[in-house]
């Protein structure tokens, strides 16, 4: 009877006709039943449960966006994505729902949320725009959020970014900040700006940067062109000091695709009188002493 029972079950799941918004995208329970499906559908069918009470069609690819939209349906309308989750809806290369970053208004009431982080706060009309189709705090107002808990460096970083990719100008940041007197928590992100640099062109070259000021030696400029007397251009070092004629350069992972192209520039800019250091992430990650006593080396030495 069992075995009749199963098949019969198996059967009546190959009949259902699915409606194909619940193929688009997360669905709830209450939908599901809705569409005619049990619970016992979803558990054998081509369904996957990613969070209480939320299912998605087995095919659908599970990338960020239908992982926040299936946060959306357990979430009330106030809340709104912030941190990195909200970073990452503008722009930013970071890690968006590990955990998700949620903000809802101070004396809601909503019980911790799981692979959610749910923050209470107050935010105002200004800080909260409609973002590649959800909720989330303004570019301006999430760096802040995040430069109150990052480290110096990493705030820098994420500013850095935001700015190289024309995402926000530094001037509509200043501005934001100036309007923001009376907010103590945005010193942070005040200290962060002084420290941006809009031609950075990677997350490990701006931490490579800050490990050098943060070290006390002087903020190299980046990404200048550099020519010899007769016009002929060098090369770009991602970071220099022009009165030393030293340039440093971050290798990442892309330098063993370029390595040709790499060392003839190198060789060029060498011949043309420049000296060059390079550190891979294993240096700055792993030996930063012995980066920034390389680099205040060869700076003493020209200074001499």
């Amino acid at each position: 009877m069992r075995r009749h029972a199963a098949a019969a079950n198996i059967v009546r799941v190959a009949r259902i006709v699915v409606s194909d918004h619940l193929k688009a995208g997360p669905f709830t329970l209450e939908e599901a039943r809705a569409a005619g499906l049990t619970k016992w559908h979803l558990e054998f069918g081509p369904w996957r449960r990613i969070a209480p009470r939320t299912y998605v069609w087995s095919k659908l690819r599970l990338d960020p966006t239908v992982l926040l939209s299936a946060a959306v349906l357990r979430l009330p309308e106030s809340a709104v994505f912030s941190g990195l989750t909200a970073a990452w809806l503008h722009g930013l290369d970071v890690e968006p729902c590990r955990p998700i970053e949620v903000t809802v208004p101070e004396g809601h009431g909503v019980s911790g949320k799981v692979s959610m982080r749910v923050s209470r706060a107050l935010l105002s009309v200004g800080d909260v725009e409609p973002t590649r189709g959800f909720s989330a705090t303004t570019l301006p107002r999430t760096l802040r959020d995040l430069a109150r808990r990052l480290t110096l460096t990493e705030a820098v970083v994420l500013v850095d970014s935001a700015l190289n990719q024309r995402l926000v100008e530094l001037e509509t940041l200043t501005a934001w900040l100036d309007s923001r007197q009376d907010d103590r928590a945005v010193g942070r992100l005040r200290r962060a700006l002084a420290h941006a640099e809009p031609a950075a062109e990677s997350p490990m070259e701006s931490r490579l940067r800050m490990l050098l000021v943060l070290a006390g030696l002087p903020r190299p400029m980046a990404q200048i062109p550099l020519y010899d007397g007769s016009g002929r251009f060098l090369g770009r070092p991602d970071l220099y000091y022009p009165d030393h004629r030293l340039g440093v350069e971050y290798d990442g992972e892309t330098h063993k695709e370029t390595l040709a192209e790499d060392s003839r520039r190198h060789n060029r800019l060498l011949a043309g009188g420049v000296r060059l250091l390079h550190f891979t992430a294993g240096d700055v990650y792993g030996a930063p002493t012995r980066v920034v006593n390389e680099v205040r080396s060869l700076l003493a030495n020209r200074a001499a």
